[in-house]
């Protein structure tokens, strides 16, 4: 280290200082190994290097130097005019092809900038022709760059003047504080916009490079700044602006998945909103469909669409929708009974999911686990993912015990298989609304509680719940902050290919009974997750596909182990009581 110090001189600075702190901390360190780590850290040479540069340029600035000329570019120029057709030597002829090099002629220009210290950009000279009396006009000058203008105009329909419509936050024209909504657009680079339409405006901006001259009549308005606050929502549907007829400017559109999170950059405009993707360092929001307007034109779209298709079908879904209490095929059709919610399924569907206002959460210290919600068609494999989830470790997830109205059976314990309560009981819960969902076989009631639910959440353990689809808004509460799993299948071709051999298990009252899966079989499994996706797809916080039951329970224990640790964007009702 001293080598390197005399390399330096005597000048003083951070590398003379970086060159003594080994010694100097040495007497310091508890430990050969800390005392070996500052060694080998201050003696990187990489970094001496770096400490070296910043010496030397901190004592060129300190000098002030000054430029030896200013116009070296114009000067090579006359050099090479002079010399050119002229008999001259050979190590001239070569000093003209280097001089002729663009790479070299960049280099001096960037020279003569730094030199004269010329860095704004060059704009063109102020309109000669200004009324006096126009004093309310603004002339305005922005420099585009390859990034747009960030606002949108429009026609005034009576007058039809070229008004500015929403300036895009973030955008250019709004750092710039030069261009406000409802400003008067009356010439662009002196072309007068009075006789044109919106279009063709808009094709002259997108053809101008570099600096645009603007004159515009200022809006009247109320100098207020009003600061919005920060407000972060989920998207509940594909969004893409190109295949909307209804979007005042295409170009200005954001484009989003289902699931995105977008951060509201404004809502001034009752049916578009500005907002752009969590996280992402552009500034410039885009427009989106507001809450309320894209729940508008979806209904009048759409009307039968968002309310579920009521035949006997769906009855037959609803019924094979639920595991815990599986029915045979022959129960299915003579069975009058299925398993209702607490509330209608027409309510639960009836609202078009368009946004839901989401916030930032994380399971802190001993605070309850989120409820975990299994969802899939009959015979996807939700039972075989609980089983293995249990068996991999029982002190940490549990699952429900039903609730029976059916007599005992021998060898069975109260609170074991089933809670037995009188029929008389279970009809008052019923009505207190004390169930998630209810059902009754041969004369017998079968439900899930909401109590069974809060008993294993309160044990400090992950309570695993499989429920029917329709259920689940009722269960999206602050109480439980449910994590809902669809499992899907995979195409009915590879369920052809690894299901052959399985069985269809009925329930646990029909004596283990089991039968193979038939090509029916798959096709309603493919159907019913279809159509679940379809209807409730915007609940679903993660999906996997079961082609490989190894596969699936690993990618599933991951996701839970992600719920636990990572920050989880979450209603923003589940954590504003």
């Amino acid at each position: 280290m001293p080598a390197l110090t005399t390399a330096v001189g005597h000048e003083p600075g951070l590398y003379e200082l970086l060159a003594a702190l080994p010694s100097k901390l040495k007497p310091h360190a508890s430990h050969p190994e800390e005392s070996t780590f500052l060694q080998g850290m201050f003696g990187e040479k990489s970094l001496h290097s770096l400490f070296m540069i910043h010496n030397r340029l901190q004592n060129y600035e300190e000098r002030k130097p000054t430029p030896v000329l200013n116009n070296a570019a114009s000067l090579c120029s006359e050099l090479s005019e002079e010399l050119k057709g002229q008999s001259v030597p050979k190590e001239v002829n070569e000093l003209l092809k280097l001089l002729a090099k663009p790479h070299l002629k960049s280099l001096l220009s960037v020279h003569d900038i730094v030199a004269q210290k010329n860095y704004d950009p060059e704009l063109p000279p102020m309109p000669e022709d200004l009324n006096d009396d126009e004093d309310s006009v603004k002339i305005i000058r922005l420099v585009k760059n390859k990034e747009p203008l960030g606002a949108t105009i429009k026609q005034d329909d009576l007058t039809g003047a070229i008004l500015v419509a929403r300036i895009m936050k973030g955008g250019a024209a709004d750092r710039s504080g030069l261009i406000h909504v409802g400003d008067e657009l009356k010439e662009v680079n002196g072309i007068p916009v009075d006789d044109k339409k919106p279009e063709e405006i808009i094709r002259i901006l997108a053809q101008s490079q570099g600096a645009i001259t603007f004159k515009v009549i200022p809006a009247v308005k109320e100098d207020v700044l009003i600061k919005e606050p920060k407000m972060f929502v989920k998207a509940l549907f594909d969004y893409d602006p190109k295949d909307d007829k209804a979007i005042p400017c295409k170009e200005a559109g954001l484009a989003f998945k289902k699931g995105s999170i977008l951060q509201i950059m404004s809502q001034d405009d009752a049916t578009w909103w500005q907002a752009k993707h969590e996280g992402d360092a552009n500034p410039r929001a885009g427009l989106i469909p507001s809450k309320q307007f894209q729940e508008r034109r979806l209904a009048l779209r759409s009307p039968a669409a968002i309310l579920p298709p009521i035949h006997r079908s769906s009855i037959r879904r609803s019924i094979g929708f639920r595991r815990s209490f599986r029915l045979s095929r022959k129960d299915k059709k003579t069975n009058k009974s299925m398993y209702e919610c607490k509330k209608s399924e027409m309510y639960d569907t009836a609202d078009v999911p368009t946004y839901e206002e989401v916030t930032k959460y994380q399971r802190q210290g001993r605070a309850r686990h989120r409820l975990v919600i299994l969802v899939g068609p009959t015979g996807v494999g939700l039972n075989e993912l609980k089983r293995k989830l249990l068996i991999s470790d029982p002190q940490h997830f549990s699952v429900t015990i039903p609730h029976t109205s059916r007599p005992k059976k021998n060898l069975e314990n109260d609170g074991v298989e089933y809670h037995f309560i009188s029929k008389q009981l279970f009809e008052t819960d019923i009505h207190n609304n004390k169930f998630i969902e209810f059902g009754e076989y041969k004369g017998n009631y079968y439900g899930t509680s909401l109590d069974s639910i809060r008993s294993v959440l309160s044990k400090n353990k992950v309570c695993l719940l499989d429920v029917q689809p329709h259920t689940l808004k009722h269960l999206r509460t602050a109480e439980f902050k449910p994590f809902v799993v669809f499992v899907k299948p995979p195409t009915v071709e590879r369920l052809r290919e690894t299901r052959t051999t399985a069985k269809v298990i009925s329930g646990k009252d029909d004596k283990g009974s089991a039968k193979s899966f038939t090509e029916e079989d798959f096709e309603e499994m493919v159907a019913t997750a279809q159509t679940m996706e379809n209807q409730y797809g915007h609940l679903f916080e993660k999906v996997i596909i079961n082609d490989n039951l190894s596969e699936a329970f690993g990618e599933l224990r991951v996701a839970l182990k992600k719920v636990e640790m990572d920050t989880q964007w979450v209603p923003v009702s589940w954590t504003h009581t």
